[in-house]
């Protein structure tokens, strides 16, 4: 399968993307680490980045790689997760 058109992100240098059927409408992204870990016994290591809702285009953050959490704006994620970022206002200030 291929990532959504309106999806914004390019993976990071040494990553890939990979998208999958998650439950009827529902699609997973997948952010694949491309190193060699050892833990991982010489498996791709991959981390869920978001959901995606085929019906109305709509994402969302992940609770955990089972569980789709709450709805984001995609262009306000970053190429890593779309887990959102818990700053407090002088933090904001500086990203």
């Amino acid at each position: 399968m291929k990532l959504p058109d309106s999806f914004p992100h390019t993976a990071p240098e040494g990553y890939s993307y990979e998208v999958e059927e998650f439950k009827s409408g529902y699609l997973a992204i997948w952010l694949h680490h491309h190193y060699n870990y050892v833990f991982a016994g010489g498996e791709l290591v991959r981390t869920i980045h978001s959901f995606y809702r085929v019906r109305d285009g709509k994402y969302f953050s992940p609770v955990n790689s089972k569980t789709i959490g709450k709805e984001v704006d995609i262009d306000d994620t970053r190429n890593y997760t779309s887990m959102p970022l818990n700053l407090n206002p002088l933090e904001r200030a500086f990203f």
